[in-house]
């Protein structure tokens, strides 16, 4: 259920898909997998080592708490802005509405015809 590996953390990062709920930020690409994967990063910025490490493990549990209710199969790499430490449910909270809102994202991107180039509008 985690998101390994610099290639794949790239192709999140590339697909430029994003979502900020509160202190979290958080990016998706749909994946070939048939489950949702998390992927953390959590920069020197937010704190010492282990209010880090706490933010991690608050954020993967709360991961594997919502993960049933997750739409979709997507990668989603999460990253942090300094903040106080949240409570367990407020985190799951975060997470949650940043996947549904990234999902309504994905549906919209993929259902919107490609018209190609759009002509330039004429000046009045």
């Amino acid at each position: 259920m985690r998101l390994t590996g610099a290639r794949r953390f790239e192709a999140v990062f590339r697909a430029r898909v994003r979502a900020s709920v509160g202190p979290l930020v958080v990016r998706a690409v749909p994946n070939e997998v048939s489950h949702a994967r998390l992927g953390l990063a959590i920069s020197r910025r937010v704190g010492t080592a282990p209010t880090r490490n706490r933010i991690k493990r608050l954020l993967r549990e709360s991961f594997r708490l919502i993960r049933n209710d997750l739409p979709g199969c997507y990668d989603l790499l999460v990253s942090a802005r300094p903040h106080e430490l949240m409570t367990l449910a407020e985190y799951q909270e975060a997470l949650l509405t940043a996947a549904i809102s990234l999902d309504r994202t994905w549906r919209r991107k993929t259902t919107q015809p490609d018209n190609g180039p759009r002509a330039p509008s004429p000046s009045p």
